[in-house]
């Protein structure tokens, strides 16, 4: 078991770093962020004066390679996910990254055998599943409150992408202009797919559905100048799971309403629960049942016990999520025991789900589930 505190390295500075990891990370008294490291020097000086951190580095390997730091927490760009997250593991830290640790699930499976091989703990950032009307919501219908799970609506509505001017960043390699890349099912929808196969319990089956790209030229951040990014800014997806339990799933960038917000449904044999993360009248989060002998929908209080010490549904969701995220990481790596949820081994299923939808898109059939290793 680590010693307290919990010692931290953030590699990555950006917006998502500042909103989140470290405000999160800071808020738990057994936790003490000690280094900061950035490509760009002046976010990393930003952040660094911003949050009171002494210590930064340009070069993540000066955070990997320091004996004296537990977890290594990876903010970077989605191009840097993976480099950073394997060299920390060599060099025996405990991992937490954002979404995607790779484009390909047997490349996270990869990093979660190495974990499991070295005895690390991993979290991945699947913020909405610790939102608390989430984790009660999990807990209801782990104790039976829905009855058997039939079927599961999930969707994420983003209307930050719906101007072209506004700045989106280049999805790697433009290549074939006439290809569609994944884009908002893998970096938006991976949250709710999260959910999804956590809250069905069954394995998934099969797969089909589709992406659309909607708006073809838009603003590319680090040129400033209109491109056309032949990106999926929308799409939806049915999946089969055993049992017979069915779900559908829709992401986008142009969808009407507070954004990034998510609204997942489950209904089954005795009730039904809707969650609802949208940031609206400055509350962030709802959770609503109903129960097949009182089918109207009555909104549930979230138990105190869901929430971090002082906390509330009136915080910024960046905050309020990732400060529960980061303190169960916290907890599982100092309790030592077999406990740790949202790790690297559900991220492959994640991911791999992700890749299922592609194929199920480029094949336009159905396809089945798990994919094969060939």
């Amino acid at each position: 078991m680590t010693a307290q505190p919990l010692r931290i390295g953030v590699v990555g500075t950006g917006r998502w770093a500042v909103r989140s990891h470290i405000p999160g990370w800071q808020r738990d008294p057994r936790c003490q962020v000690v280094a900061l490291s950035d490509v760009d020097a002046g976010s990393l000086a930003q952040a660094a004066q911003e949050f009171g951190v002494a210590r930064t580095s340009t070069d993540y390997r000066e955070l990997v390679e320091d004996p004296d730091i537990d977890v290594i927490d990876v903010v970077t760009g989605d191009a840097a996910h993976f480099e950073v997250t394997m060299a920390a593991l060599e060099a025996g830290k405990h991992v937490l990254c954002e979404k995607p640790v790779n484009h390909d699930y047997r490349e996270v499976v990869r990093a979660a055998d190495l974990a499991d091989s070295k005895g690390l703990k991993t979290k991945l950032g699947f913020t909405f599943r610790y939102a608390p009307a989430v984790m009660y919501a999990a807990e209801l219908i782990r104790d039976g409150w829905v009855g058997t799970p039939y079927m599961l609506n999930a969707y994420e509505q983003n209307s930050q992408w719906l101007d072209p001017q506004t700045p989106l960043r280049q999805q790697g390699d433009a290549g074939d202009p006439d290809f569609l890349q994944v884009a908002s099912i893998e970096g938006y929808g991976a949250p709710v797919i999260d959910i999804m196969h956590w809250w069905m319990g069954a394995a998934l089956e099969s797969v089909v559905g589709t992406m659309r790209n909607f708006v073809p030229e838009r603003v590319v951040r680090d040129t400033g100048a209109m491109t056309r990014m032949n990106i999926d800014d929308g799409d939806m997806f049915i999946a089969e799971f055993a049992g017979g339990g069915l779900a559908s799933v829709q992401s986008s960038f142009v969808t009407v309403g507070n954004f990034p917000g998510i609204e997942v449904r489950i209904y089954g044999s005795e009730g039904a629960l809707i969650v609802r993360l949208v940031e609206e009248e400055g509350i962030c989060q709802t959770l609503k049942g109903a129960t097949k002998g009182s089918v109207e929908f009555k909104e549930l209080e979230i138990p105190q016990r869901f929430f971090p010490d002082g906390g509330s549904s009136l915080e910024p969701w960046p905050f309020l999520f990732y400060s529960n995220l980061v303190r169960n990481f916290a907890t599982e790596i100092l309790d030592g025991g077999p406990e740790n949820q949202g790790d690297f081994r559900q991220g492959a299923l994640v991911q791999e789900t992700i890749n299922a939808f592609e194929a199920s898109f480029r094949r336009r059939a159905w396809v089945d589930f798990p994919l094969t290793q060939a």
